[in-house]
């Protein structure tokens, strides 16, 4: 454990350093929030939306791009010094790091430069095509690369085989979390603090496991995550971007699957689940009642609205956050 402590804190003090730079890169490279109305997760100007936070344009976006190279770089460095070295685990890892990433980052060029008319950057139908092509492939090798074909049920100790169809299942929990960590991205430190507090519940579980790589691969990204919220937290210096929201999603997802731990994400990222939920309820009760059962969504925003300070919604997520970690670790654990 103590060499798993020295190379989290390793990975905080390179992103650290790396992070100044890293940003006035992303100043020089103009990749900000542009001036205009901001949208709401379903493409539409909010009038709530823009009084809370369109005094934030020029905050430099894509941060994610920091954390997926320190956490690929310095990961594959340490497995090197492990008797573990590079392997399967670690190539799904980061084939899934750096393919969301790259999805999210083509997004964020979009929306940065105004190379797409449309208010979400890439059509929402094309993303999920490229989520779905992605995820499936993912699913695929960790069905045949991993051996990994069984969904564990906690509490009950129970093991469903599912065969083939395993790889279509890793291909549901990818994209559903992949998502959900997109959506909750809309506060300044939320979704970073939320995955630190859900990694860390993986930690432990994958400390009590015999796949020690993923326990090291964990640390590192740990770190790196620690370091970025220095900047993101309110006001923000920096922000994720969906090239880090998409791709930590993601990757949180694959972790809880090479773990057999998918059912657990559930409890473990509650918060995302309720983010998404939130949404689905907006949009369902719009579309078919013409009425709006929250001010606006995701319900961070809903909080906010309702008078809220920015700092008290990310905190007391964060809290309900550690909370649900906690009952996951207990689910996990039992």
């Amino acid at each position: 454990m103590a060499k798993l402590l020295g190379i989290l804190l390793f990975s905080f003090l390179v992103t650290f350093v790396a992070a100044i730079p890293f940003i006035n890169l992303l100043y020089q490279l103009k990749f900000q929030r542009q001036k205009g109305k901001q949208k709401n997760v379903f493409g539409q100007v909010t009038s709530i939306i823009n009084r809370l936070h369109g005094w934030k344009v020029g905050t430099p976006n894509a941060g994610g791009i920091l954390i997926i190279f320190v956490s690929v770089v310095l990961s594959a460095i340490f497995y090197q010094f492990t008797k573990y070295h590079l392997n399967w685990t670690a190539y799904i890892l980061y084939l899934t790091l750096i393919s969301f990433g790259l999805l999210g980052l083509y997004d964020d060029i979009r929306k940065f430069y105004g190379l797409s008319t449309e208010s979400l950057g890439l059509r929402l139908r094309y993303k999920l095509i490229l989520q779905l092509i992605f995820a499936l492939v993912i699913g695929f090798f960790l069905f045949n690369q991993m051996n990994l074909h069984t969904i564990s049920i906690p509490i009950f100790d129970l093991n469903l085989d599912l065969g083939i169809w395993y790889i279509i299942f890793a291909a549901f929990v990818i994209i559903a979390s992949a998502n959900a960590v997109n959506i909750t991205d809309g506060l300044d430190g939320l979704v970073v603090g939320l995955v630190v507090i859900a990694l860390s519940a993986f930690w432990v579980i994958s400390a009590n496991s015999s796949l020690q790589d993923v326990t090291l691969f964990i640390a590192v990204i740990l770190g790196s995550l620690l370091a970025f919220l220095y900047f993101n937290i309110f006001p923000a210096r920096v922000w994720l971007g969906d090239t880090g929201s998409l791709s930590l999603g993601a990757v949180l997802a694959v972790i809880s699957l090479i773990l057999n731990s998918s059912l657990v994400l559930v409890f473990v990222g509650l918060v995302f689940v309720l983010e998404v939920l939130s949404v689905l309820i907006q949009w369902s009760s719009k579309a078919l009642l013409n009425k709006k059962v929250f001010l606006v969504a995701p319900i961070h925003h809903h909080f906010e609205a309702r008078g809220w300070d920015e700092t008290k919604v990310t905190m007391r997520f964060w809290l309900a956050g550690a909370v649900s970690a906690f009952i996951g670790l207990f689910i996990a654990l039992l």
